[in-house]
């Protein structure tokens, strides 16, 4: 890490915000949306580099910077060599310079395939051109920090990730030398370890940029154990503000095929909707999100409630916390309800506002849903009537019992429970216990006031379960749901052959969700 005190203030862009950074990794990206100020800052941060002592070179834009690499090439045996095996290697072709009848070098390219040669400036293509000035720049050790402006122009995906690499080799073999890219591409979002992350600055429309300072031993952990399964599709949220994440791609697919149906169909510009592959995942990229200050936003599952690592950080995320304090005082009559005194303390006791926190308030759902759930097997086994409509949710519980040792522990038995209470309340009221009705209302009072709380994250609950739960052309009640690549296709076809009043009648209440998650904040 190399200490230069860097503060930029652009009131146009960030009102009266100021970036504020000193401890500067030797590879930094500067990443953002379109407008966000990336340029400009980087312009800043290499005169604070200038006015500390360093030798900074700004690259932007190949039409400046040719002449001056020729000149390079021209003179620079060494540099040359380097070239020529890299054109070697990559496409078959040498270079080499002749004397023009004005006394200049004319830099020749050979193909050596068909043993032509021609005019590098006049014939070659941009991205030959290109990534000749790149390397040349790069392989020239005369400045102390050298700034990338999009290097990703006029690039194949695979020369970007070739010079990302050779960036890498030339940064191990020049350790006190500095490296800024400047990137919309994917490519260049090449983080291998935890600490890579200290290098990533994150420009945001109409704020000031953020990046990470430190990370805590447990998130440090959590990174060097994700990051090998980082790829290049999942990088699309570097470069927006706005992309939301989902579990599996039966979700992507269909949020993606309901954006076009939103009310606002503006308010989706710039928008991806990005499967991560796991719920796991969706905790790390909310845990990332939230360090970086990109404001991710995340839709899942009912049962990542119940257990797994995106619960582990919407609990201890400082916007729930907030949210949870300001409520606090409107609330405490019903957290009296389910909690006793000793687990409330004293009401205007400072500890005991911070006892109220997210993890308590599920763990007391919890603690409601697996009484009811012991219940309703208790009935069942002892063969009392099971009504009609209860049927179905009974048959499910049932089959998780018979499966897990532990149902009650499952987040699965869990989730059917509170699918149950939801959609059959008044059925459970004729079939449960009084003592155990009276809790059905405090149940979900519960269950609102954690949603809300966990939206506070930007993540949003599917309150009917999981996304084929929204199905309208197959009756879907209860988790686990079998055959879902066979049901998504049949809800794809009705979307993409119905007309918009339909499509937003019956997903409103998906594209309600999608709504909210687009708000911007």
């Amino acid at each position: 890490m190399v200490n230069v005190n860097v503060k930029v203030k652009l009131p146009f862009l960030w009102g009266k915000s100021v970036f504020k950074k000193s401890e500067w990794s030797q590879i930094n990206l500067i990443v953002g949306p379109n407008g966000s100020g990336k340029t400009l800052l980087a312009q800043d941060i290499a005169s604070c580099f200038m006015l500390a002592g360093y030798n900074v070179l700004f690259l932007q834009g190949m039409r400046k910077n040719h002449d001056r690499a020729v000149e390079i090439l021209r003179r620079d045996d060494r540099i040359r060599g380097k070239i020529e095996t890299v054109l070697s290697s990559m496409f078959g072709k040498s270079i080499q310079f002749v004397d023009d009848i004005d006394g200049t070098f004319i830099p020749v390219v050979t193909n050596r395939a068909w043993n032509v040669q021609y005019d590098l400036n006049e014939v070659e293509c941009h991205g030959l051109k290109e990534i000749i000035i790149l390397l040349v720049n790069l392989y020239n050790n005369s400045n102390d920090v050298i700034i990338f402006d999009e290097p990703e122009l006029h690039l194949h995906p695979q020369f970007q990730f070739f010079f990302m690499n050779e960036i890498r080799k030339v940064a191990v073999r020049h350790p006190r030398r500095l490296f800024f890219i400047i990137s919309h591409s994917p490519y260049f979002i090449d983080l291998r370890f935890p600490e890579d992350l200290f290098g990533v600055i994150v420009c945001h429309s109409n704020r000031e940029p953020t990046h990470i300072e430190q990370l805590s031993e447990s998130d440090d952990d959590l990174f060097r154990r994700f990051l090998p399964r980082f790829n290049t599709y999942h990088k699309q949220f570097f470069f927006s503000d706005n992309q939301i994440f989902v579990e599996g791609y039966t979700d992507q697919q269909m949020f993606t095929n309901l954006l076009p149906f939103i009310e606002n169909e503006y308010k989706a510009a710039g928008t991806g909707i990005i499967d991560v592959g796991g719920k796991d995942e969706l905790g790390v990229f909310c845990k990332v999100c939230s360090l970086l200050g990109t404001n991710g936003r995340i839709i899942t599952d009912l049962d990542s409630l119940f257990s797994g690592k995106l619960r582990d950080v919407f609990c201890k995320d400082e916007r729930v916390l907030s949210w949870l304090y300001k409520q606090e005082e409107r609330q405490w009559s019903f957290y009296e309800s389910i909690f006793s005194n000793k687990e409330l303390g004293a009401k205007d006791s400072e500890v005991a506002v911070h006892r109220i926190t997210l993890e308590k308030l599920i763990f007391r759902l919890e603690r409601f849903l697996t009484a009811i759930g012991k219940e309703i097997l208790t009935k069942s086994a002892e063969g009392e009537h099971i009504p009609k409509k209860l049927a179905l949710y009974i048959e499910k519980l049932e089959a998780l019992k018979s499966k897990h040792v532990n149902a009650e522990s499952v987040d699965t038995f869990k989730t059917v429970i509170l699918q149950g209470i939801l959609s059959n309340s008044s059925e459970l009221e004729r079939f449960l216990s009084k003592q155990t009705v009276y809790t059905l209302p405090l149940i979900k009072n519960l269950y609102a006031i954690i949603l809300a709380a966990v939206e506070a994250a930007r993540v949003y609950i599917l309150p009917r379960g999981c996304i084929e739960h929204y199905y309208v052309m197959n009756d879907i009640q209860f988790m686990p749901v079998p055959g879902k690549d066979r049901l998504f296709h049949a809800e794809l076809d009705h979307i993409m052959s119905s007309k918009t009043k339909t499509v937003r009648k019956d997903y409103g209440e998906l594209i309600s969700i999608l709504e909210k998650a687009l708000a911007r904040v």
